[in-house]
């Protein structure tokens, strides 16, 4: 259960309106808040404050979001550190890159305070569940993946999947709700040297589609970008 109290938001924004309009509704919602308008002052404070998320715009004065997210991803102290990304919809292009250097969600503007509010929960409930969940096995609806016996099993029925469809289910299972560019698919299930291109992915979720059924609606290709599974009870 997300306890807002408990949770300290750094705001990163250097559009002074829409920091306070973010700031008010955070505050609103019991969250503490912490601001900044800079690169630079956004990794003062993650240094000295420790807050538990960074609420980050893409353009920057001094230091860019996507350098203050690579540079928080590359300090072990804030590398697991969660961070949302603010862009505008001309930013496409730097929203791939910025969810290829560790972003786990970005919002894009204009937003409104309340959407934005939304994907925080649903973040910080992505990482209690995955706190929580016993490491070896993941679960959606009547599917387990088990990884010590690398097995795929649906209401008890054993589902045979190739060595990269079950690394893909297991990264999409690892990752409910969140974008997962084709690029870091390949990344990750098929290793930094692989020189195939991106379709590779969309051949592979393919195939787990058709053999497991129940993921036709639950796995959404995010357009222009990659893919995400839909979060067990949400809408979308």
């Amino acid at each position: 259960m997300v306890t807002a109290n408990s949770r300290k938001v750094l705001i990163v924004e250097d559009e002074k309106d829409i920091l306070q309009l973010v700031k008010m509704y955070f505050e609103k919602e019991g969250f503490r808040t912490l601001t900044a308008a800079t690169g630079t002052e956004a990794l003062r404070q993650v240094r000295s404050e420790h807050p538990d998320l960074v609420i980050l715009d893409l353009m920057l004065p001094e230091i860019d979001g996507l350098e203050v997210c690579k540079k928080i991803r590359l300090t072990p102290q804030t590398a697991t550190l969660p961070i949302i990304m603010l862009t505008a919809k001309s930013e496409e292009s730097d929203t791939v890159v910025g969810l290829e250097l560790g972003a786990d969600d970005y919002v894009s503007k204009p937003f409104s305070p309340k959407a934005l509010m939304a994907r925080v929960k649903a973040l910080f409930r992505r990482i209690e569940r995955t706190a929580d969940r016993e490491i070896s096995v993941y679960r959606y609806g009547p599917l387990n993946l088990n990884l010590s016996r690398h097995e795929v099993t649906v209401e008890g029925r054993e589902i045979s999947l190739t060595a990269k469809e079950f690394g893909l289910l297991e990264h999409l299972l690892r990752n409910p709700g969140r974008v997962l560019t084709r690029d870091v698919l390949l990344n990750s299930v098929w290793g930094y040297d692989y020189h195939g291109t991106t379709r590779t992915v969309d051949v592979h979720v393919r195939r787990i589609k058709q053999k497991l059924p129940l993921l036709n609606d639950a796995i959404l290709s995010v357009k222009s970008l990659g893919y995400k599974l839909k979060e067990e009870g949400a809408n979308a």
